[in-house]
């Protein structure tokens, strides 16, 4: 039987009940468990720096299980995302988070800017690159399109201690193109252009560049007028492209 990692997070958002959650939590923690691999297992976690232990899953047999387990189920609302992000976050191995990231990138636009605040739970909670990154710019970014009042929590998450509070900050119009806020944009690389961390100063970079794919004139002229605040780092990234 699977274990469907309820313990933590009950007391944490009220966790929704959903008779899909549990349909797919106890398909999902056999189908991938009967598919471990544990010497793969030890490579993957030291390769991410220790951040989480692993089923040793690689991404193709992870994806081909994951197909399997959503087989014939019916589409989610808002509970049942919820409900599952949060069974699958309180599950130690990396690969149960990656299911619940794929699983709210298929299905962002059920969710209300009120999913923002567990959003914002799985981004700080057992925080890396892979599975912020894709929150920040799939899920995030989502719900800041589809509501841009939420603009107003990234002014605020921009803001925060948290460094993947404020990567996911700067990340979450990676995907936007013609509909980037470039004033905001512009104005979060450069309210976090002295931080001491990698993994937001690389964000810096890597935004910028991003959005370089649509106006890179505007790229070029924000880093010359801001060079002098902008990290090595920071300014090689953004230029790559251009």
């Amino acid at each position: 039987m699977g274990v469907t990692g309820r313990e933590t997070t009950d007391v944490l958002f009220g966790e929704p009940n959903s008779s899909l959650a549990d349909s797919l939590l106890e398909r999902l923690t056999d189908a991938y468990a009967a598919a471990a691999d544990r010497e793969r297992a030890a490579a993957m976690r030291a390769y991410m720096k220790n951040v989480a232990p692993f089923l040793g899953l690689t991404t193709p047999v992870r994806r081909a299980l994951s197909g399997t387990v959503l087989k014939g189920t019916p589409h989610p609302d808002e509970a049942d995302c919820t409900a599952l992000a949060l069974r699958c976050w309180a599950l130690p191995e990396r690969e149960y988070h990656y299911f619940a990231v794929d699983y709210l990138r298929r299905h962002v636009r059920r969710l209300s800017s009120g999913f923002l605040p567990v959003a914002r739970h799985l981004v700080s909670t057992v925080p890396w690159w892979d599975t912020v990154d894709a929150l920040a710019s799939h899920v995030v970014g989502g719900l800041v399109a589809a509501d841009p009042e939420l603009k107003r929590e990234m002014d605020a998450w921009i803001e925060d201690d948290q460094l993947w509070i404020a990567r996911t900050a700067l990340l979450h119009q990676l995907r936007y193109k013609d509909a980037t806020d470039t004033r905001r944009l512009f104005a979060y690389c450069v309210r976090q252009s002295g931080h001491p961390d990698f993994f937001v100063r690389k964000a810096i970079g890597w935004c910028l560049r991003e959005y370089a794919k649509t106006d890179p004139e505007a790229v070029r002229e924000f880093v010359a007028r801001e060079r002098s605040r902008l990290s090595p780092l920071s300014v090689r990234e953004a230029l790559k492209n251009l």
